[in-house]
């Protein structure tokens, strides 16, 4: 990523989290609108607790970007923490979507064209760590329930003494 993309998102989020919990809001609201089947996955969720989550994890993502090493492993248990929680990899698109409408819709103009690229560009990078982090987790524990399902038995001896 380049610096001035790192920029743009930084500045931008900066403008919204002020507003943390109506955004948060207005982001449910457009994730349930996209998939109605998505609201499922919160059945039991305190959401202005949940929007908390939501913006503090984006508000350490976003002033991380310049660390984006140290990023990496917040972000992958991220990623095995939602397939815990039955999130799929189609998931992530929605969730996308309703991110960039989310901020386009408190930042107004603010969100330019370049400002929806940047927040794409993260989005896209963020997503597809957290999406590796839940596969690599599912083909582990599939490895691993396939190893335990069937043990391996010793016959017992049939010679005779």
């Amino acid at each position: 990523m380049l610096h001035t993309e790192r920029h743009i998102v930084q500045t931008t989020w900066a403008q919204v989290a002020p507003n943390a919990q109506a955004v948060a809001a207005l982001f449910y609201d457009r994730l349930f609108e996209l998939d109605p089947s998505l609201r499922q996955l919160f059945a039991r969720a305190d959401m202005p607790e949940q929007g908390g989550k939501l913006t503090s994890v984006l508000t350490i993502a976003v002033t991380s970007l310049d660390l984006s090493e140290d990023l990496i492993p917040v972000v992958e248990a991220l990623g095995r923490h939602h397939a815990g929680y039955g999130v799929r990899d189609e998931h992530y698109e929605t969730v996308g979507r309703a991110l960039l409408d989310t901020l386009a819709a408190a930042l107004g103009p603010a969100f330019t064209p370049e400002a929806r690229a940047a927040w794409s560009e993260v989005y896209a990078a963020l997503a597809g760590v957290m999406r590796r982090a839940a596969k690599e987790q599912e083909v582990s524990l599939r490895d691993g329930a396939a190893r335990h399902a069937f043990p391996t038995r010793r016959r017992p001896s049939t010679a005779l003494g």
